[in-house]
């Protein structure tokens, strides 16, 4: 591995989120619960400010991004993964860094698809500290760890210029339909959403447009904010088309 990609490492090992998000009013028996909502809630933005603070800086300077979604669960013989790291290596291989939520799965198969000196693009990881400890995967150029989930998110979406969602359980779930809710309301620039195996996905779809579009929750210029393919090159195709018409990469 070349000198100039050695791997940074921004570790903060307090899990957080849990006590951030307990309600002022569950306090302890025989003790005033305003107390600890007026004694640490203060110190605790300070804390998330400097959690802010150190992704903008981690991050500023990765270029054009993709990040990449999917179940923790998936071991190495997923056919998922597989997909994943072929996807991610192409990405990369076309001069777009690639993010994940830097531990194991489909996560890692994303890193380890980026990951190399073959690779024009950067492997980036955003881990998480959870409860049973999230380990880092050890296949990046770039890992910040973070206490709380929603500045964790704000950097997936800050400093992507797609999205790719590859099948995967409530977190994946989550990371989808928050960027399809920031695009649907303008928050952000649209830029591709893709979910990989229309197998998988398919039934999902199925329900959007029979429960969501047919209720009239949704319209159907929503449909067109994300797209379901099979295949790592369709992907690669759609996410790299997008970013050469922005500007992102050169026209070949």
């Amino acid at each position: 591995m070349s000198p100039e990609r050695v791997t940074k490492r921004y570790a903060i090992p307090l899990h957080e989120d849990r006590e951030l998000l307990r309600s002022p009013v569950d306090g302890a028996p025989g003790k005033p619960a305003a107390a600890d909502f007026t004694r640490l809630d203060p110190w605790r933005v300070l804390r998330i400010q400097g959690e802010v603070v150190e992704g903008f800086e981690g991050l500023s300077g990765i270029g054009p991004a993709v990040s990449i979604f999917g179940s923790a669960r998936l071991p190495e013989s997923s056919p998922y993964y597989g997909k994943a790291r072929e996807t991610a290596r192409a990405l990369a291989a076309a001069g777009l860094s690639v993010i994940s939520g830097g531990g194991p799965g489909i996560m890692q198969a994303a890193n380890q698809g980026a990951f190399g000196d073959d690779t024009a693009g950067l492997s980036v990881g955003c881990n998480i500290e959870l409860p049973h400890e999230q380990a880092p995967n050890p296949y990046q150029d770039l890992c910040l760890t973070f206490r709380y989930f929603f500045v964790r998110k704000l950097m997936f979406v800050k400093y992507s210029v797609g999205f790719v969602i590859f099948p995967g359980g409530f977190g994946t779930l989550d990371e989808l339909f928050e960027a399809l809710t920031l695009s649907q309301t303008g928050k952000i620039e649209h830029f591709p959403i893709v979910l990989c195996d229309r197998a998988f996905f398919g039934p999902l779809l199925e329900w959007i447009k029979g429960t969501l579009l047919a209720g009239g929750f949704i319209g159907a210029g929503d449909l067109d904010l994300f797209q379901i393919v099979d295949e790592p090159a369709e992907i690669v195709e759609l996410v790299t088309r997008h970013c050469r018409a922005r500007g992102y990469l050169p026209t070949p």
